[in-house]
């Protein structure tokens, strides 16, 4: 019985309810666990990280309910269209049902529910009602604060969700809910008012959040921070060498953490990829130290922090493994007419991709695609650091007198103090974005954004060529420029623009592969930081 419980903890950050666990399994009755997700984006490989964890509850003989809350993808701010929540049910199903056989575990006690097949129900909509009449609004909000997405004005729907996540635990009839940690709240709303409704308190089962390549939480809608289950071996590749993996860093890394949660829970085990290995293996160079096996995570993590392992070694030897994982899922999808249509039908945004026009083509369109943010709306210029002072009430910041040329000077606030020396910055003359919407840093309103390359062997600024003035223009090789005055900060332009901006391993600066130039001829480069991510 111990070793049932504690197979169904492991790796968990927090366990709600446990004597419930452990009284059930005592009885000999299989465990019920219920497991949502939002069908929204493409799942992206932090997926794996529950799908780890469903394949230890389903190896220990757990029933496992893999809920596709397709209501719950519109109710969040319409995420996902009404016209598309079927399709996206179904890829939601291939692909997950491909990323468990890769897995290697038995698939006999899990079972696929769609959340519209039973949330239109009377009795769950009269639930729903009778939920709504004791929920405070500051309930409902607070609930939702870390799952569903915040906005200025909120829609009634987001104040649905957690009700609704909440009633399906007692709908699909589980024991325990499991989710990330990030669904805490929305647990304790279920915990709180369920019991209002006649229904039993449920157990709680939460991972830790996994970090995204960018450190921070890994995000369908984030692009620079995740990684596509159908991403090539070339885009793994590419998406890794950019990732955030700072020297001795081991907490805010998404790399490290990929092997705790994904790769370690899979070594050794029946049917995996790497069921015939002894612990997570690096492979290196001789003179870099040869081949060297973990046997665990803790070991793995110690060289880490004492930088006896470096970040290359890690993300060369985390993407190695991750294409083991993903071959197989690759060439399922790439293999079947019949996926292929099914990506098409349920992402069809995602087949309007931004593409160079023809030099000379075009001049006066503001838009080099169709239905997304095109570079041909950024304003890059050639600036020059004339002064550049510490904040008054930040440690971390400088703040830049810039010239921008005809006659333009700006404020401009950088996070680079302990990055770049002051000195270096002082009369520096690089590239600025220039149709940011000013925003306030720490009472200092930065009108420009200071480019610089950045990986986990430090930060540069851009460097333009000698002869180059304050005021030039700077473009993407292959694209018109037509910049708008300020860039609508509520479509995430420059976000979702900068995800594909790095600098190559010849230093160069580029976009997609796409040279950035100074007035169309002269390229922008870097000195040192190679293989970095421009920001």
């Amino acid at each position: 019985m111990n070793d049932k419980l504690n197979a169904i903890k492991s790796n968990l950050q927090e366990v709600v309810g446990e004597e419930k666990l452990r009284e059930i399994i005592q009885s000999g009755r299989d465990l019920n666990i219920y497991w949502g997700t939002a069908t929204t984006g493409k799942p992206h490989v932090a997926y794996f990280v529950p799908m780890a964890k469903i394949a230890d509850f389903l190896r220990v003989g757990c029933q496992v309910t893999i809920l596709f809350a397709d209501l719950h993808a519109y109710l969040d701010n319409m995420k996902a269209p009404w016209d598309l929540l079927a399709l996206r049910v179904q890829y939601y199903e291939a692909i997950i049902k491909a990323m468990l056989e890769v897995i290697g575990v038995p698939l006999d006690k899990l079972r696929f529910v769609r959340g519209t097949d039973f949330q239109l129900s009377r009795e769950y909509t009269l639930d729903v009602y009778k939920l709504s009449s004791i929920v405070t609004e500051h309930d409902a909000k607070k609930a939702g604060a870390e799952v569903v997405k915040q906005v200025d004005h909120p829609l009634l729907s987001g104040l649905l969700y957690p009700g609704l996540q909440a009633l399906d635990e007692e709908y699909l009839k589980c024991d325990a809910q499991f989710g990330g940690v990030d669904q805490r709240k929305i647990f304790m709303y279920a915990e709180k008012y369920l019991p209002h409704l006649g229904y039993a308190k449920r157990a709680h089962l939460m991972n830790p959040m996994v970090p995204g390549l960018t450190g921070t939480k890994m995000s369908s809608s984030e692009e620079s921070s995740k990684l596509d289950i159908l991403d090539s071996a070339q885009q793994v590749k590419k998406k890794i060498a950019k990732s955030f993996c700072e020297e001795g860093e081991t907490e805010k890394n998404g790399v490290l953490q990929f092997a705790k949660h994904v790769i370690y829970p899979l070594i050794g085990k029946s049917g995996s990829p790497f069921e015939s290995e002894s612990g997570f293996t690096v492979k290196r160079p001789e003179e870099f130290g040869g081949d060297k096996v973990y046997p665990t995570f803790e070991e793995l993590s110690s060289d880490f922090a004492q930088k006896l392992l470096h970040p290359g070694d890690l993300k060369s030897n985390v993407e190695r493994y991750l294409n083991a994982l993903l071959d197989p899922i690759r060439k399922k999808f790439a293999q079947s007419a019949e996926l292929q249509d099914l990506i098409a039908k349920a992402y069809p945004d995602e087949n309007k991709k931004s593409v160079p026009l023809p030099k000379n083509k075009g001049q006066g369109d503001n838009s080099s695609s169709v239905g997304g943010p095109s570079v041909s709306q950024l304003d890059l210029r050639v600036g020059r650091i004339l002064e550049v002072k510490q904040h008054p009430d930040a440690d971390s910041l400088f703040v830049e007198s810039v010239d921008l040329g005809n006659g333009d000077t700006r404020t401009v606030v950088s996070g680079l103090v302990g990055r770049v020396p002051i000195e270096d910055l002082q009369g520096l003359t690089s590239v600025f974005v220039c149709n940011l919407k000013p925003v306030k840093m720490r009472g200092v309103e930065s009108q420009a954004m200071l480019l610089c390359a950045v990986n986990e062997n430090g930060t540069e600024p851009l460097k333009v060529p000698g002869t180059c003035q304050p005021g030039d223009v700077v473009t993407i090789s292959g694209f018109d420029r037509n910049p708008e005055k300020v860039l609508n900060p509520k479509k995430k332009i420059w976000e979702s623009l900068q995800a594909d901006m790095t600098v190559n391993d010849k230093g160069e600066a580029t976009w997609k592969d796409n040279s950035l130039l100074v007035n169309n001829e002269q390229k922008v480069t870097v000195v040192k930081v190679f293989n970095a991510v421009i920001k």
